[in-house]
């Protein structure tokens, strides 16, 4: 499953959970929370201050 920008935290827990490392170790600590089920990945790394370019890279080094 390819990962999006566009995607929720929580969709991308559900369907690839080996993410939720990268997704911590940025700074992303409430993966579980309630705003995480329906913030999208771009969302969370605005909030977060981080760049959703660069975090997509390490996700696409999963595959």
């Amino acid at each position: 499953m390819e990962i999006t920008k566009d995607m929720t935290i929580g969709e991308i827990i559900v369907n690839k959970p080996e993410v939720a490392p990268i997704l911590m170790e940025a700074g992303m600590h409430c993966l579980g929370c309630p705003s995480a089920q329906g913030e999208s990945l771009e969302e969370a790394a605005m909030v977060h201050g981080m760049d959703i370019d660069t975090l997509m890279e390490k996700i696409a080094a999963l595959a």
